[in-house]
């Protein structure tokens, strides 16, 4: 659980719900029942999926640097 209060845990947790909302909202059932809503709290998945489908060569990119950080740098 201290990895969550660290910074880098934090961006790594949020690279991994922006990468994993947009996957699910490639798949047509996940899509219409998890992200449907715009608002709410369920609006943070449909957020964080507009976000990795729109910068999703960012958040690629982002994300490598990352997995570098956490298996080579920490």
């Amino acid at each position: 659980v201290p990895a969550v209060y660290s910074l880098d845990g934090l961006l790594v947790f949020g690279l991994l719900l922006v990468c994993t909302c947009a996957y699910l909202r490639k798949v047509p059932r996940l899509k219409a029942w998890l992200l449907s809503e715009k608002r709410g709290v369920w609006g943070v998945f449909y957020k964080a999926a507009v976000i990795g489908t729109r910068l999703h060569v960012a958040v690629a990119v982002s994300c490598v640097l990352m997995a570098f950080y956490v298996l080579v740098v920490k």
